[in-house]
């Protein structure tokens, strides 16, 4: 009785350092998960830039040929075509902040991935931790049996 005793004992202490070490597995893999969400947001944020100076120097170019364009016309630069230059800067603005909009975004949502990650890992860890204390406590009182429990009292003893 003592060795099946101390063998379900020593089962469910197995089974409880596992549950803690597979909550622990998961906030692990959860918190790399998260820091490869952040790598990818700073991976982003420096694609954008590079992106966005590189529009700036065509757009630049655009407008220094325009500006030439326009001079070896012999037309004066005012009236329409100055508006009409004013309005291509204007646009090529908008242009570079809908790319620096768009990596905001784009950062941001790679951000919530990441906290999302490292929330999930620490409920896993909570649920594990839970688990492993139910599995201690079952596996405690499973060993208990009432039928072979000594008894005080009564005729025993008379």
């Amino acid at each position: 009785m003592c060795t099946f005793a101390l063998l379900g004992l020593a089962g469910t202490a197995i089974s409880t350092v596992g549950a803690v070490a597979s909550g622990a597995q998961q906030q692990q893999m959860a918190n790399m998960q998260a820091k490869a969400y952040e790598q990818q947001a700073q991976a982003d944020g420096q694609a954008a830039a590079f992106e966005a100076a590189q529009e700036k120097r065509k757009q630049d170019l655009l407008a220094a040929q325009a500006r030439a364009a326009v001079g070896a016309s012999g037309v004066a630069v005012q009236g329409s075509p100055s508006e009409v230059l004013a309005a291509n800067a204007r646009q090529n603005q908008l242009d570079l902040k809908a790319i620096q909009y768009g990596s905001a975004l784009r950062q941001n949502n790679l951000r919530t991935q990441a906290d999302i990650s490292r929330f999930s890992g620490k409920q896993a860890m909570g649920a594990s931790i839970i688990n492993a204390g139910s599995t201690l406590v079952s596996g405690i009182s499973n060993l208990y049996d009432p039928k072979k429990a000594v008894k005080f009292g009564g005729s025993a003893f008379a």
